[in-house]
């Protein structure tokens, strides 16, 4: 039903679903709840609030303002650690959360943002660490086996959950993949008035929200809006044989391929507003049928396909199998 409702939101040709059922029973999807703020900005941004039920409009308020008031302290735990990677003249990028919202959704309140993402020189992880852990960030998460960031905590006196800063060194597992990482870091620039504190360039970012999607087999709906909505902000300044040419470099051409072709088999409009010329013609199993409690078979091909066999090479396919079948051999 969601997927009506987005479709609306970036074509002119897709009206705005009138039945109040309709958005009753949106609002009776627990997945809905994750991309609620970015349709409550994307509504007030377009002027057509007032073409959806006052009930709807409040509820996505709501969500919007909650958001707001996460991320509005999420963005002040980041800039403290920016600001204090500047001091040191360490270069840091910060990935995703607060500062992808308003760069790219147009708003501090428009995603929801649970945790910051930061991209480190892998030289300087222990520095990081450091750093991290002088600005209250002292609860150390437990480390994943053959993954590539470090994680701590920082409690909140108002909050059961505390705020966790992920500092990274790489994007994907070694193992699996050829990323250069050292590229993300050649191509990004400075962020706004800072010198060691870098943005990734548009592609890059695209690339990265891409991966991420993947990552998670796209299992919520915000990692579908993600991807719309950065096709829609850059649309002509995406260049997808760009793009494919890099990830053939990387070995994670598969990986881009499957995401972006299950993102427009969902979202048919994209085809319009941004064809995607590398589209594979098999058919992905639909988000719904992702979230529901039948089609188990459906469920089980596809995370089969997903978690072995989205590698480019054979051999990458034999290292995640081996690595599932005997974890101990996961390297830190």
């Amino acid at each position: 039903m969601t997927n009506q409702l987005v479709a609306a939101l970036y074509t002119k040709e897709t009206g705005l679903p009138k039945e109040e059922a309709y958005y009753k029973q949106l609002l009776l999807d627990r997945q809905f709840t994750s991309i609620a703020p970015q349709i409550y900005h994307s509504l007030k941004e377009k002027g057509r609030l007032e073409q959806v039920p006052d009930f709807f409009s409040h509820y996505l308020k709501g969500q919007y303002d909650q958001t707001m008031q996460l991320n509005f302290f999420v963005k002040h735990e980041t800039t403290q650690l920016l600001d204090a990677f500047e001091e040191r003249g360490m270069e840091v990028i910060p990935l995703k959360g607060v500062c992808f919202a308003e760069d790219y959704f147009g708003s501090l309140g428009a995603r929801k943002t649970s945790d910051i993402d930061l991209l480190v020189k892998h030289g300087h992880i222990d520095a990081a660490v450091k750093l991290a852990n002088q600005l209250g960030f002292t609860g150390e998460e437990a480390k994943i086996p053959g993954h590539f960031h470090y994680s701590y905590s920082k409690k909140l006196p108002w909050s059961e959950i505390p705020l966790v800063v992920e500092l990274h060194w790489d994007l994907l597992k070694e193992s699996t993949a050829q990323l250069a990482i050292e590229e993300f870091w050649q191509a990004s620039e400075p962020l706004g008035q800072y010198s060691s504190v870098k943005k990734l360039s548009s592609l890059h970012v695209f690339y990265m929200i891409v991966l991420h999607g993947w990552r998670h087999n796209l299992d919520s709906r915000k990692y579908y809006l993600d991807i719309i909505q950065l096709l829609h902000f850059l649309q002509d300044d995406l260049d997808f044989d760009q793009l494919i040419n890099m990830s053939e470099m990387h070995k994670t051409r598969k990986r881009l391929v499957r995401t972006l072709s299950a993102v427009y088999q969902e979202f048919p409009f994209l085809h319009q507003l941004k064809p995607f010329p590398y589209q594979s013609s098999r058919k992905y199993l639909e988000f719904t049928s992702k979230q529901d409690g039948s089609n188990f078979y459906k469920k089980y091909t596809d995370y089969v396909d997903y978690q072995f066999f989205s590698y480019d090479t054979p051999s990458d396919t034999m290292k995640e199998i081996m690595a599932i079948l005997f974890p101990s051999r996961k390297k830190c």
